[in-house]
């Protein structure tokens, strides 16, 4: 809603320019191509209820949930959009074709609410829009539903935006922090659906871990082994889903010390570790995250296993410490208890006592997860990081240990060695479960898993 209402025409300077009778021509004889009439989507209903709490919280009062706009990259080559995740939520449009459409929902008498979606619909065969326009043509960026058809998927009324271009004033989700505040907290807690569609993401980030091992001789033997992982991931991720739910840390030796490196401009060496922190997105917008600290060679040397086993201590401890009723930082002081004890073995640490070991541990040991990788961040530290734990929420545990190659209060051997394991968990009645049990977590079962898929491999 923020254009202009009359916006021009999006054409390039090298557009070639289009006489009346090609304007002409083109405006006739094309056959209708009308949308399946049972389009409804799967999630249409959810996200009626969803709507409905929202609702409740805002009584009276007009909200304003916008899907985001378009953003150049380069001159007039646009990033690839993906709807706010709270748009996303409260209407089930997923899509790419969804930028600059904005959900309302308009005051219905004292306590409820209709939504309204302000949408750009397919243009008109009758104009130039539909061939000459490269950010919305049909003929540039494909069909979109005309606004009966998006009514259908969605049973909301939807306007055309042009028409509506300033709507009254309201809470718009983009700028008030309440309102903001109110849609992380409402998606804290997933229903089943959520859950079927983050296990799905898992699943395909487990299928795309695999393919990174399969690939290893040839990305060893590439002088930027490291993005070769990436194109890899991303591969899977795009054949899947939507793509990549964040991007891709793919970060061997010494870079796994840098917790989001995401160049992955590096080659790899076979004598070192590779720390893939990787998760696919569906296309419905649910994200896994996952990290995998593997051996190059297939093997962790003595001194790697060391440092490996200690994280995986005190992963295993953080996972324990997950069940409803418990504080949410509960598995993070697990972990770090654990991490504390083993530095101060090493004689890294005169003791286990205070918070010395951050400077090896550096953040927190996970996060809740869902259509955002760091999901419902806008939620208050009473209802998340100082909250407890409920049936149906979705977190990761990630502790990790990251040992700089320039720390002098390390011994030599340990320098330059980051280790993190970092799984998906929901809460369930009595625990947790583990999501992204497909993949190996102990230093042996790693071993056996890359040995058994470097013999199927097809090089």
């Amino acid at each position: 809603m923020n254009e202009p209402a009359a916006a021009a025409q999006r054409v390039a300077s090298h557009d070639l320019p289009a006489s009346p009778e090609f304007e002409r021509f083109m405006a006739g004889n094309w056959a209708a191509t009308p949308l399946p009439a049972d389009i409804r989507l799967p999630v249409a209903g959810l996200a009626a209820a969803r709507r409905a709490k929202l609702s409740a919280c805002f009584p009276g009062e007009r909200l304003i949930v916008p899907a985001g706009e378009l953003k150049v990259r380069s001159n007039d080559c646009d990033y690839r959009f993906r709807p706010h995740s709270a748009y996303a939520w409260l209407t089930g449009l997923t899509g790419e074709e969804q930028a600059g459409h904005v959900l309302v929902l308009e005051p219905d008498g004292p306590h409820g609410h209709e939504a309204v979606l302000h949408m750009r619909p397919r243009s008109s065969r009758s104009g130039a829009d539909f061939y000459r326009d490269r950010r919305y043509g049909e003929f540039w960026v494909g069909r979109r539903p005309d606004l009966a058809e998006a009514e259908r998927m969605t049973g909301i009324r939807c306007l055309h935006l042009d028409d509506h271009r300033t709507p009254p004033p309201g809470r718009d989700a983009s700028r008030d922090a309440e309102l903001a505040r109110v849609l992380s907290e409402l998606r804290l807690v997933k229903d089943v659906w959520e859950i079927g569609q983050l296990q799905s993401a898992v699943d395909h980030t487990a299928h795309g871990f695999e393919d990174v091992v399969r690939a290893l001789p040839r990305a060893l033997a590439h002088p930027r082994g490291e993005r070769w992982i990436e194109g890899v991931f991303g591969l899977r991720a795009r054949a899947e889903g939507n793509g990549t739910g964040y991007d891709t840390i793919a970060a061997s030796g010494a870079h796994a010390c840098v917790l989001h490196w995401i160049r992955n401009d590096g080659p790899l060496d076979a004598r070192e570790l590779l720390l893939l922190d990787a998760g696919v997105e569906t296309d419905t917008l649910y994200t896994a995250d996952i990290t995998r600290t593997l051996p190059l060679s297939g093997r962790f040397s003595s001194v790697q296993r060391q440092v490996y086993e200690l994280v995986l201590a005190a992963q295993d401890a953080g996972i324990a410490a997950l069940k409803p009723g418990a504080s949410f930082r509960d598995f993070h002081r697990a972990g770090m208890r654990v991490i504390a004890e083993g530095l101060a073995e090493w004689g890294v640490l005169k003791s286990a006592e205070g918070d010395l070991h951050r400077r090896y541990t550096l953040c927190s040991s996970g996060h809740m997860l869902g259509l955002d990788v760091h999901d419902c961040a806008q939620a208050r530290a009473d209802a998340y990081l100082d909250g407890v734990l409920e049936e149906g929420h979705v977190l990761t545990v990630e502790p990790g240990l990251y040992l700089q190659p320039d720390d002098e209060t390390l011994p030599a051997e340990l320098r330059g060695i980051g280790v993190r394991i970092e799984d998906d968990l929901v809460i369930t009645a009595d625990g947790a479960r583990l999501m992204s049990g497909a993949l190996p977590r102990t230093p042996d079962a790693i071993e056996a898993w890359m040995g058994e898929l470097a013999e199927g491999r097809e090089d």
